[in-house]
């Protein structure tokens, strides 16, 4: 199949009258929370943002909508002004409130079995430097992205959306790293399609740097590293906000989810295929087929009690990096999964070898006191450059280095957010 043929045969488009109910209901809840604002004697504005005011909605069987509350400069405790607003209206009309924490608290009405608002609190502000706030920068890109984005470049920003869902590098959350919505449009709007975009990022050499300026804000691509601040150039993508020049839209990717991007891109531009969009759930028993001989398989089920999202994802992704940090001393992971459920729970699967021996680096010979402990508790002791090591045998299993490791330290992994660890 051509590249064209697959993303024609590719059904990603919300229907007719999804989208009419989605109107219609949105239309209905701005209304309401106007009405409350109105009510309060509070200064603020509401507006419809995100993929759906975009246009750029995938379609899935949730759809999440997002309206933004914008607060006049002079209100503090927006979250909290809001909160009281919203709380009204959902006694009155019997909805179910939600309050979820974030850089700053916002809210959240689950509407029937499949549609979900989230209502955030913005300030109003005339630059985006004025922002106290990231999510006070969403009326910007807003704007940005319905002016510049067209209905053909919309649906190239669909296919880019789905083609990272699939390949599990799509959000800016700290426990994916990976491309936000609004930086696949800048992208898109950069490269003017979905291929050329793949073509573009494909060419960036391992450890390599691109930097993609959309708005031409600087006069020279060097510019941006002097002006732009220090912390937001560690991606391999340095995207230049085209709404505010000082801003990596880019920032929270890492190298090893752009990494992840650029093998599936290449793998779809020279053999193009629907399963690049198709969003396949961590399968166990697939993965368990795929071990090889002398490897072994581990399945670890993670749970927290933080609040579910960012917060819960980020806490069990991290002490996934944690423990794969520690086997890797005694096994080599030949293939990891971690799989969020969007709640309090994750799954992180493991296919290993064992290094079966390996060297302990011990303290140098002259610390006599240090030496001789060493010794003591390891055996095939010997010195090198002055330094004492020790030969390691792995003579267990990953799965009874984790039982022991969840054992030992206990109190650390608690620490973490981690309240449950089972493994299979």
């Amino acid at each position: 199949m051509t590249i064209k043929s697959v993303l024609d045969s590719l059904d990603l488009f919300p229907d007719k009258s999804s989208i009419s109910v989605l109107q219609e209901r949105t239309k209905e809840l701005c209304s309401l929370i106007r009405d409350g604002i109105k009510a309060a004697g509070i200064d603020a504005e509401v507006f419809p943002g995100g993929s759906f005011s975009k246009a750029t909605l995938v379609k899935g069987e949730f759809y999440d909508v997002d309206i933004f509350v914008r607060f006049n400069w002079k209100h503090e405790g927006i979250s909290e002004l809001l909160n009281r607003i919203l709380t009204k209206i959902a006694k009155k009309n019997k909805l179910n409130l939600e309050k979820l924490h974030g850089s700053r608290d916002y809210f959240r009405f689950l509407e029937g079995k499949n549609i979900i608002f989230e209502i955030v609190p913005v300030t109003k502000i005339k630059k985006p430097k004025e922002a106290r706030n990231v999510t006070d920068l969403s009326y910007f890109h807003v704007n940005y992205a319905k002016r510049k984005l067209g209905k053909n470049l919309a649906k190239e920003v669909i296919f880019a959306k789905q083609f990272c869902k699939a390949q599990k590098v799509y959000g800016a959350e700290s426990y994916v790293q990976g491309f936000s919505g609004y930086s696949l449009e800048c992208l898109i709007i950069n490269y003017k399609s979905f291929e050329k975009m793949l073509k573009a990022l494909v060419k960036v050499k391992k450890g390599g740097r691109l930097i993609i300026d959309p708005g031409n804000a600087f006069k020279r691509k060097a510019d941006v590293l002097f002006e732009m601040n220090e912390s937001k150039l560690n991606s391999p993508i340095i995207l230049v906000d085209p709404t505010w020049k000082e801003r990596n839209a880019l920032a929270a990717l890492s190298r090893a989810t752009f990494e992840r991007f650029q093998e599936a891109a290449a793998s779809f531009l020279k053999r193009p295929s629907r399963s690049f969009f198709e969003i396949e759930k961590l399968d166990i028993i697939k993965m368990r087929n795929r071990v090889k001989k002398g490897e072994e398989f581990a399945s670890i089920e993670l749970s927290t009690d933080k609040q579910p999202g960012d917060i819960a994802g980020t806490k069990m992704r991290k002490f996934s990096n944690y423990l794969s940090k520690e086997l890797s001393r005694y096994f080599n992971i030949r293939e990891s999964e971690f799989e969020y459920n969007g709640e309090t729970r994750a799954v992180f699967a493991l296919i290993l070898e064992s290094k079966g021996e390996i060297m302990r680096a011990g303290p140098p010979v002259k610390m006599e006191k240090d030496a001789k402990a060493f010794k003591k508790q390891n055996k095939n002791v010997f010195e090198k450059q002055g330094r004492l090591h020790a030969k390691i045998k792995v003579n267990f299993t990953a799965k009874k280095f984790i039982h022991e490791f969840s054992k030992k330290y206990k109190k650390t992994i608690e620490g973490m957010g981690i309240n449950g660890l089972k493994v299979n």
